[in-house]
């Protein structure tokens, strides 16, 4: 069967995508225009007037490329490393101990595309180059499955080397900062998944409640939404957009879009009455089908971004200094022994072992919490039929056992937590898909 290619070339094995209506096609040859002008006259007064209104509506995708590169200023950092990305590639060929498993992630990273369908195609070898060069330019970070997701959607607007800078750029820039979701102990993830942790308290508490009930906890269906900007959580062409926002005004967008998602589906996962259902929703369905035009989700998350503002949690605060790099990038740290030899000094540290820990005791404390609710449930009916009845302790125990498990292989292992070390193993994600309806209006925080 020939392949069905999508817009955004993403491989399509049912059927060929919904052909865009000419009036549309000519609305988008309008503004393509206006951005080819803008784009010449980048640093005008007139340009800056016009960006963020015009980035919310859409980059044109013929445009992504340039626009990118100007938000993110690869052109300036490039000019002022001349040489450096391919020194860097020549050394991490040589020396870097991510090899293999970049290697082996490149061959697993969106195969559904036509740039990374072929095992060594060109893009894929783009990818494997900047991976492995990235993991000397960095030696505190090296490399970390995340940074694939990452990799892989700049390389399909930029070429290699300008790929490499935007990816140098998001982890480093004090706007993007995510050098601290890759590193040692993920202080950012902590401190994003508090902040996430309070919006909901605040803004739906009935949903964290929701949540709380079944034992879920942030890190079980958010991890993707932080660590590569919503990528393979939300479809591509809404993810796009998502990005366009985020390299415009960083951070805030991660967090006011985490609550967006929420807000607009509010409804249907209130209806979800076990833990697992929930995740596959927010981590299969939504992918699949968001249930919303791209156009209402950004108009909605502008509102989420304005009322989180309002109520100072738009922001979790700049990045702390043991966020940001400690080394200076780009300058060649030889691996010392262990590193050679692919281990690692432990195989968790301290600070990991802890956050480990603290996570799988939540979810305990949660399904105890659950199962003293349905035995007092189950008292209350008894006494009201005469019947002795009371839950069983094999179903209590392995709702326990569950959750437990859930939540050892969340932190360790998928939710895509492969990214907390190259080291460790990527266990695939297990979720079934579901079939909950989408079309729910969960607009508004909770009533």
């Amino acid at each position: 069967m020939d392949m069905l290619l999508g817009i955004y070339g993403f491989i399509h094995d049912e059927r060929l995508p919904q052909r865009t209506a000419p009036q549309k096609v000519n609305i988008e040859v309008e503004r393509e225009k206006k951005w080819v002008k803008m784009l010449a006259h980048w640093d005008t007064p007139e340009t800056k007037q016009k960006l963020h209104r015009r980035i919310y509506k859409g980059i044109p995708n013929s445009l992504r490329i340039n626009t990118w590169c100007k938000l993110l200023q690869v052109n300036r950092i490039k000019f002022e490393n001349p040489g450096k990305y391919q020194d860097m590639l020549k050394l991490g060929k040589l020396w870097s101990t991510d090899v293999r498993q970049i290697d082996s992630d490149v061959n697993r990273q969106f195969r559904e595309h036509q740039f990374y369908r072929e095992r060594y195609s060109e893009k894929q070898c783009a990818l494997f180059n900047v991976l492995c060069a990235y993991s000397i330019y960095n030696s505190e970070v090296g490399y970390c499955q995340g940074m694939s997701g990452l990799a892989g959607v700049l390389l399909m607007y930029m070429d290699e080397e300008d790929a490499f800078w935007a990816l140098a750029i998001l982890l480093s820039d004090k706007r993007y900062a995510m050098h601290g979701l890759f590193i040692e102990g993920f202080p950012k993830l902590t401190r994003f998944l508090e902040h996430h942790d309070k919006i909901l308290t605040k803004f739906m508490p009935k949903l964290k409640h929701h949540f709380d009930k079944f034992g879920l906890d942030a890190i079980l269906y958010s991890l993707k939404w932080f660590f590569v900007c919503f990528v393979e959580r939300v479809p591509f062409s809404l993810c796009l957009r998502v990005w366009d926002i985020y390299l415009l005004d960083g951070e805030r967008v991660i967090t006011a879009m985490a609550y967006t998602i929420l807000k607009l589906h509010k409804k249907a996962i209130m209806k979800l009455n076990d833990m697992d259902l929930i995740v596959n929703y927010i981590q299969v369905k939504l992918h699949k089908d968001f249930g919303y035009d791209d156009d209402i989700v950004i108009y909605h998350l502008e509102k989420s971004m304005e009322e989180l503002r309002r109520a100072k949690l738009d922001y979790p605060g700049p990045p702390p200094p043991n966020e940001l790099p400690q080394r200076m990038l780009g300058v060649f740290v030889e691996p010392d022994k262990k590193s050679k030899i692919g281990q690692r000094a432990e195989n968790f540290s301290e600070t990991e072992k802890q956050t480990r820990a603290n996570v799988i005791l939540r979810r305990e404390k949660a399904a105890l919490e659950l199962q003293e609710l349905r035995v007092s449930q189950s008292d209350t009916v008894s006494e009201h039929s005469g019947l002795t009845g009371g839950v069983r302790c094999d179903d209590s125990v392995s709702g326990l056992g569950s959750r437990r498990s859930l939540a050892d292989t969340s932190v360790t292992s998928t939710a895509d937590l492969s990214v907390f070390s190259s080291g460790r193993s990527h266990a695939p994600d297990n979720s079934l898909d579901t079939h909950s309806n989408v079309s729910d209006d969960g607009t508004g925080s909770d009533g």
